[in-house]
């Protein structure tokens, strides 16, 4: 890709990034960026803002605009902020410390809370943010006070290899065909948000950062959880398997709460509107419920 095509995707991506917002987030949305060690962190909010504050972490790929539904429903009673990850697609822009590590992934959100001085924070994400949110949870229980976990992944089973298999030529050579194809193939191909859409494909092919990876946090760790845990997974998802998971957390977090959304595939969440009223109301039940 050349430094001419290279600005051209990337505008074309950022106008369709800011379609979503202007489109689908409710009136009153701000957008605020914050300094970290490791670049420049963007947040898009919604609420009161001397709610509690939740804080909305996505999975790869799918930045902050996919939280829309979650933030006009949840925001009626919290300050709701959606995150784009650094050096993943979004509006946050990488700085001259690299994220390498899931010490500096840590950091990096304590830095975040710390400018939002808001003290602890309600915190959920969805599949890879689900598993940046679980290792935060664990690192610093008294910065969160509660977790909601969205079809997680790497977290307590792994990755299907059907799921793997169709992923790779997307991962090899990302395009915006081969993504399209992909998430047709998860979905079952449910009509997903074209506007959503348009921008998670504007955003293929564009040179963003390596996403930090590793292994699944240790079973003596996990069981250590000090926070109040909601786990929600996909019924029909083709990245791991719903039962096995949530035996899992079973096992592991028996004091959590666990269901099955039997309507949704893994990257229909959290926007696919057939199962976005479950989802919501789910999540909304038990943040009244650890907040009394």
């Amino acid at each position: 890709m050349t430094p001419t095509t290279s600005a051209t995707g990337a505008a074309a991506f950022l106008a369709a990034y800011d379609e979503v917002l202007a489109a689908r987030w409710p009136a009153g949305t701000t957008s605020t960026q914050i300094p970290t060690p490791y670049g420049t962190t963007h947040l898009n909010s919604y609420g009161p803002e001397d709610a509690p504050p939740l804080l909305l972490l996505p999975g790869g790929g799918a930045t902050s605009t996919v939280w829309y539904a979650q933030a006009a429903a949840l925001g009626r009673t919290h300050r709701v902020h959606a995150v784009d990850l650094v050096g993943e697609p979004g509006r946050s822009t990488v700085g001259e410390r690299p994220i390498r590590t899931v010490e500096d992934l840590h950091s990096w959100l304590d830095a975040v809370l710390d400018a939002l001085g808001a003290g602890p924070a309600a915190l959920c994400g969805h599949s890879y943010g689900g598993w940046i949110a679980l290792h935060y949870a664990l690192h610093a229980p008294h910065r969160v006070r509660s977790l909601i976990l969205v079809d997680p992944t790497g977290c307590f089973a792994g990755f299907r290899p059907g799921y793997l298999l169709h992923a790779l030529p997307m991962l090899l050579r990302p395009n915006a065909a081969r993504t399209r194809a992909f998430l047709a193939w998860e979905t079952g191909h449910a009509p997903l948000d074209p506007v959503w859409l348009r921008m998670r494909e504007a955003a293929a092919g564009l040179p963003w950062a390596r996403p930090v990876t590793g292994p699944r946090p240790s079973p003596e760790v996990v069981r250590g959880l000090g926070v109040p845990a909601l786990v929600l997974l996909a019924g029909q998802g083709r990245a791991q398997d719903a039962a096995r998971v949530a035996a899992a957390v079973n096992r592991l977090l028996p004091q959590a709460g666990t269901a099955v959304l039997r309507g949704a595939s893994h990257h229909a969440l959290p926007l696919y509107g057939p199962v976005t009223a479950e989802l919501n109301r789910r999540i909304e039940e038990f943040l009244d419920a650890a907040a009394g």
